[in-house]
């Protein structure tokens, strides 16, 4: 997957920068701040933390993926990022050099995890001691239009698998009271959670329905769904998502309605 994001990263960062934005909004990193960054992807997070916290502050991205790891190294070091760092790392085991940290933040990268008590456990130990943590996570997909939609359609031609509840994937926290059950067995405390309500653009900002379908079929695990099917039906189900899309243009590009949780807890 870190490769899939890697090849369309514009797009999947222009896709979710409405949310992104809101989220380091609520996070109010302060100057001199050390952060680590859970799932960092291709490291725009990172960096944005980076300017909040200042010279006296530090960034630290982890990410499973080494292609993503390597892209942000060399993206920060463009953009004279240079107290924000990147380590290629699994988070549920990690120790990475530096904790605990004042800050752990994390835009849709906490939601992955095969055995996410242990998961959270360690992450709460990269923390120290009164540290807040900061994760987004996406309410459930039928509250995400972007993705309900386009799963509506595919389950007229083909048999979805069934949903396997909590199982590691975009939608694994999508349930508040699980969440909080999740971050207090950690040993988290002031668990708070708020509902983000927006618009996502979907294959990027400025996406026509036609391009928007070519990155949902390339660059979302949608696609792998859609993978097997016969050629009739790959070509009926693109034709229905552009008829889909098309109901949905804006000035920005294709825009649908999404939700997300923005949780805060302290160490």
């Amino acid at each position: 997957m870190g490769v899939k994001w890697l090849a369309n990263i514009d797009r999947f960062e222009s896709m979710i920068a409405p949310v992104g934005a809101a989220f380091l909004a609520r996070a109010a990193f302060q100057p001199g701040e050390r952060v680590i960054d859970i799932g960092c992807g291709g490291g725009g997070t990172s960096i944005a933390i980076g300017a909040q916290v200042g010279p006296d502050g530090s960034v630290l991205g982890l990410d499973i993926s080494p292609d993503l790891v390597a892209y942000a190294t060399a993206r920060a070091r463009t953009a004279g990022a240079g107290n924000v760092s990147f380590a290629q790392a699994d988070a549920s085991v990690a120790s990475p050099s530096g904790a605990p940290f004042d800050r752990l933040f994390s835009r849709f990268g906490s939601m992955f995890f095969a055995e996410p008590g242990r998961a959270f456990g360690n992450l709460k130990s990269l923390i120290r001691p009164g540290g807040r943590a900061d994760l987004a996570v996406w309410a459930p997909a039928r509250d995400n239009l972007w993705i309900a939609a386009m799963m509506g359609v595919l389950g007229r031609y083909l048999e979805l698998p069934a949903p396997v509840l909590r199982a590691p994937g975009p939608f694994a926290l999508d349930d508040p009271d699980y969440i909080r059950a999740l971050l207090g067995g950690a040993g988290f405390v002031d668990i708070d959670i708020a509902a983000w309500d927006g618009m996502l653009q979907v294959g990027g900002a400025g996406s026509s329905p036609e391009s928007a379908v070519a990155f949902v079929l390339e660059a979302l695990s949608f696609g792998e769904l859609l993978a097997d099917a016969a050629p009739a039906v790959q070509s009926a189900v693109s034709g229905e998502l552009i008829a889909l899309f098309a109901q949905h243009v804006g000035p920005d590009g294709i825009s649908m309605p999404a939700r997300a949780w923005f949780v805060t807890a302290c160490a």
